[in-house]
């Protein structure tokens, strides 16, 4: 299954894999709860639906207090707990504005760092920053993370 930009899947069919691909200033958030084998992938662009409340209601992958939300209660849904879950993020990248003036990549893990601090949710693993776009996959049998990075190897985290 394949997560485009502002979108989400969540899963708990062991035969799938879930991807993202190019993921520039925007975060991609894995889940995955091991003991009921539900994962999931959200690839969100922006950090705050206040930023665009119309664009919020049409889409609330598309932001950081609307999309992580969105993604744990979806796995919620299919049996999966938050004591259990595995957490992986990757992205935040400053890939157009090399200079920083905008910050995106930034702001979006900074969104993310708030609402796993008020909502005490631990980070896993993390691969964030830099210039550089990545894809992220999660195999829903085992859990097993892959980030490949651009012009790297792809690695299991």
């Amino acid at each position: 299954m394949i997560v485009g930009v502002s979108d989400m899947k969540v899963s708990n069919n062991i035969d799938e894999t879930i991807v993202t691909y190019s993921l520039g200033s925007c975060i991609g958030v894995v889940i995955y709860d091991p003991v009921v084998k539900v994962g999931g992938i959200l690839h969100y662009m922006l950090p705050e639906s206040v930023l665009d409340k119309a664009k919020a209601e049409a889409n609330p992958y598309m932001f950081a207090d609307t999309g992580i939300p969105s993604l744990f209660k979806a796995s919620y849904e299919l049996g999966a707990k938050k004591q259990r879950m595995k957490v992986v993020v990757a992205g935040g990248a400053q890939i157009m504005d090399q200079k920083g003036f905008f910050n995106i990549g930034k702001r979006n893990y900074m969104a993310l760092r708030k609402i796993f601090f008020k909502n005490n949710v631990l980070i896993n693993y993390e691969d964030v920053g830099g210039n550089v776009n990545r894809t992220v996959r999660l195999k829903i049998s085992t859990g097993d993370v892959y980030i490949k990075i651009s012009s790297q190897e792809e690695k299991i985290v």
